[in-house]
């Protein structure tokens, strides 16, 4: 979450101090600051628009998408969506592989490839050293389970915040930013330590509102204007029913399950 905002330059409020705060905290989360900014930045902008999908998002079809796929296809898009694939061997590939090339930025220009290749260079630096300080069975006994279970939580809670049934999803001209953003992004409601653990992130409807606004200073804004609350809320028990939801229904305006499309 510290990352996170500083890529938003909200953290220290500072562009260069947030910059440089967020890539050396791009080698402990094993994401390569730039280039991660530069997409999420772009999810921002065009989140919940259904012409501007695939950078920074949890790829989702629409039902008509999903039915003109080969069957071939269909099969690759069900194991995606596939929880065991999208919280665990997901996470597991994002962290590990793929954020070690610029994936999806190939011909962006040389900075997502100087933030990739110079975050690398870093992560095998430090690993190098806490194995010679360690040994290399405690260094995997104990970091590999971190990442995993880390990268796991965080796909979680960044599906969560868009795969929800009244999440909203549109084309221009209907698509506007304001009512997509707010309407587009849930308000996860967790217990009070949950919360602080997550920097507030479930609060996700006011962060892509303004994502200028730090993490720390979300509560403010849902004290100050509690008619927020309930939009787009959901709880830790609605959250589980949400890895169902897997296609858009353009006709019905909702998220559905892969039952739900058949029967219709």
């Amino acid at each position: 979450m510290l990352q996170h905002d500083c890529g938003h330059g909200s953290f220290f409020g500072k562009r260069r101090l947030d910059d440089w705060t967020g890539r050396v905290l791009g080698i402990l989360t094993l994401t390569p600051y730039d280039y991660w900014r530069r997409a999420h930045n772009e999810h921002h902008a065009s989140a919940g628009n259904l012409d501007e999908r695939g950078v920074g998002d949890i790829t989702t079809l629409t039902v008509s998408e999903y039915r003109n796929l080969t069957p071939r296809g269909q099969l690759g898009y069900r194991l995606y969506q596939n929880p065991f694939v999208m919280f665990g061997i997901g996470p597991a590939f994002l962290f590990l592989l793929k954020q070690r090339l610029p994936f999806g930025m190939m011909r962006s220009g040389a900075l997502p490839w100087v933030s990739t290749m110079a975050t690398n260079v870093a992560v095998t630096v430090l690993t190098a050293l806490l194995i010679w300080s360690v040994g290399i069975i405690p260094f995997l006994l104990i970091h590999l389970p971190i990442v995993l279970i880390a990268g796991s939580a965080g796909v979680w809670l960044f599906y969560v915040q868009h795969q929800f049934e009244d999440t909203h999803w549109s084309r221009p001209p209907v698509w506007a930013f304001p009512y997509a953003a707010m309407h587009g992004a849930s308000h996860y409601d967790l217990p009070r330590p949950l919360r602080w653990v997550s920097g507030n992130i479930g609060m996700h409807h006011i962060h892509h509102l303004s994502s200028r606004v730090p993490f720390y200073r979300l509560p403010e804004v849902l004290r100050d204007h509690p008619e927020l609350a309930d939009v787009g809320r959901i709880s830790i028990r609605d959250s589980l029913a949400c890895v169902k939801l897997v296609l858009w229904d353009e006709k019905r305006q909702r998220l559905i399950s892969f039952r739900e499309a058949k029967m219709a």
